[in-house]
């Protein structure tokens, strides 16, 4: 039972990740309406942004954002968007995901990262 609880999460996990990256893509087609355009971009933007309505470390109500407003609003954005539009998306959105990583451009992030971390401390130092 917990097998399949953790299974079906992580599966969950994935359709939501690959349709904020197809929300993403369809508000920039020019055949997605405005006002769907205007939502996916708010909750495409939301989705990945740092900043929460509810901070994280406030213990249970700080991933509520993540697990229900976060989804609801991809809801509500894929419906505003033509279907075939949003197929179009998914399939692209599936097919980044199976890229593989950079981790040459991550070592750059994380050393770009480390650099400013640094010039911060002596900065105040």
């Amino acid at each position: 039972m917990t097998k399949r609880l953790i299974s079906n999460a992580k599966q969950w996990a994935r359709i939501i990740k690959r349709d904020v990256h197809a929300v993403w893509l369809a508000a920039r087609d020019p055949r997605t309406p405005w006002f769907a355009k205007v939502l996916a971009l708010v909750v495409a933007a939301y989705a990945v942004s740092p900043i929460d309505l509810i901070p994280d470390f406030i213990p249970v109500l700080g991933y509520v954002d993540d697990i229900i407003i976060v989804p609801l609003g991809i809801m509500l954005v894929v419906r505003l968007i033509p279907p075939e539009v949003m197929n179009e998306h998914r399939e692209t959105a599936a097919r980044a995901t199976e890229r593989p990583v950079s981790r040459m451009a991550a070592g750059v992030f994380i050393a770009i990262w480390i650099v400013c971390a640094t010039l911060l401390v002596r900065l105040f130092l």
